[in-house]
C-alpha cells in the first residue's frame, strides 16, 4: 500500500468551512434538495483527503461514514460521506427534517495508513486501526477509545467482533493486518 507521511493540517476557519459544507449538504438531504454546490478556492481544502464524517444525535451515533484512501478534494469528500453518513448507514434511517436540530456534525481527517506488524505499538486513543483479514476489514477512529472504557486488548477485541465480524482475538492471527492512522478532528460546537 502505497504511503506518505502528509497529513493536512486545518485552521479554524478551514475547520469552519468544512462544518459548513456538510450542514449546508445535511440540510439540503433532509429538505429533499439535490448537494449544493461549492466554489472552493482554498488549496488546502482542494488537497485529496481520507475523511470520516460522524453525525450524533445527543451523545448517540446517528451515522458515521468514511474513507480510508484519499481520493476526492477534501471539501468534496465532506461533502460526499456527510450525504453518506445521514441518507445511507445501513446502521439507521435515513435522517430527517426534523432532527436536524438535534444532529451534530464531527469530521475527522486521516493521514495516510502505516501497516504495523506489532499490535502493541498501537497508542490508544492517539491512533486510529483498520484490521483486515481476507476480504473482511474494520475501522476505529482513535475517538473511539477516547468514548469508552477500552484498554489496548478490549480496543482490538471489539473491532474484531464489532466491526469486522471475526472472533475477538483475530488480531493475534499471522494473516491479519493491522493498519495504523491518525486524525485531525473537529466538530461543530454545541
Amino acid at each position: 500500500m502505497p504511503r506518505s507521511d502528509f497529513m493536512i493540517k486545518l485552521n479554524p476557519d478551514q475547520q469552519k468551512v468544512l462544518l459548513m459544507i456538510s450542514r449546508e449538504t445535511l440540510q439540503c438531504g433532509c429538505g429533499g434538495f439535490p448537494r449544493p454546490q461549492f466554489d472552493v478556492k482554498d488549496s488546502q481544502l482542494n488537497q485529496p483527503a481520507a475523511v470520516f464524517v460522524t453525525l450524533k444525535k445527543g451523545p448517540a451515533l446517528r451515522g458515521c461514514i468514511g474513507e480510508m484512501t484519499a481520493r476526492l478534494p477534501l471539501w468534496q469528500a465532506v461533502r460526499e460521506k456527510t450525504a453518506a453518513a445521514a441518507f445511507s448507514d445501513p446502521r439507521f434511517p435515513a435522517a430527517e427534517e426534523g432532527e436536524l436540530k438535534d444532529i451534530s456534525i464531527e469530521i475527522s481527517v486521516l493521514s495516510p495508513l502505516r501497516k504495523i506488524t506489532d499490535w502493541k505499538n498501537i497508542r490508544l486513543g492517539t491512533d486510529g486501526v483498520m484490521l483486515k483479514k481476507g476480504n473482511r476489514s474494520g475501522v476505529y477512529l482513535p475517538q473511539v477509545a477516547q468514548e469508552h472504557p477500552f484498554n489496548l486488548k478490549t480496543f482490538l477485541e471489539s473491532l474484531c467482533r464489532d466491526k469486522v465480524g471475526l472472533p475477538p482475538d483475530s488480531y493475534l492471527d499471522k494473516d491479519v493486518e493491522i493498519f495504523i492512522f491518525q486524525c485531525q478532528c473537529f466538530a461543530e460546537k454545541q
